[in-house]
């Protein structure tokens, strides 16, 4: 998604408090370091990406607030008119640092190399004791087809 989340229509699970103006998705693609998507709390809170055509997805970029990050990530992806499947699990650092993971094997951050029309990333296990997930960056890169 470009930052204005324009070429991909982004969705989340919740917003804190319902406050989309301070704490919506867009915030995750704007560029800024001062902006961010808070859910609400809860259990697996969630992110889905759906693009206007196929895309090869290669890495997975996110910063998450230290202590509203999640433990453990589930990726799904499928193609136009199908059910999400599975691609991998990613196990993120509870850390402010931009973390990235590529196709290509890496302890802990991995993804599938896959090509789909939709993603989502399901945040399982908050560090958050309310399941709160705080993300100040997200990226998707790859090839479209």
């Amino acid at each position: 998604c470009p930052r204005d989340g324009g070429a991909c229509l982004p969705r989340v699970s919740s917003v804190l408090n319902r406050d989309v103006k301070q704490f919506g998705k867009k915030h995750m693609f704007d560029g800024s370091e001062e902006t961010c998507w808070n859910s609400d709390q809860g259990t697996c809170q969630w992110v889905t990406l759906d693009f206007p055509r196929a895309v090869k997805v290669s890495q997975l970029h996110i910063q998450f607030q230290g202590g509203f990050s999640s433990r453990l990530c589930t990726l799904e992806g499928c193609r136009a008119g199908e059910e999400l499947v599975k691609i991998s699990d990613l196990y993120p650092e509870d850390t402010n640092a931009m973390q990235i993971s590529f196709a290509a094997r890496r302890a802990g951050f991995q993804v599938e190399e896959t090509v789909l029309d939709r993603l989502k990333i399901s945040f399982e296990d908050s560090t958050d004791f309310f399941g709160r997930i705080v993300v100040y960056h997200l990226g998707v890169l790859g090839e479209r087809f």
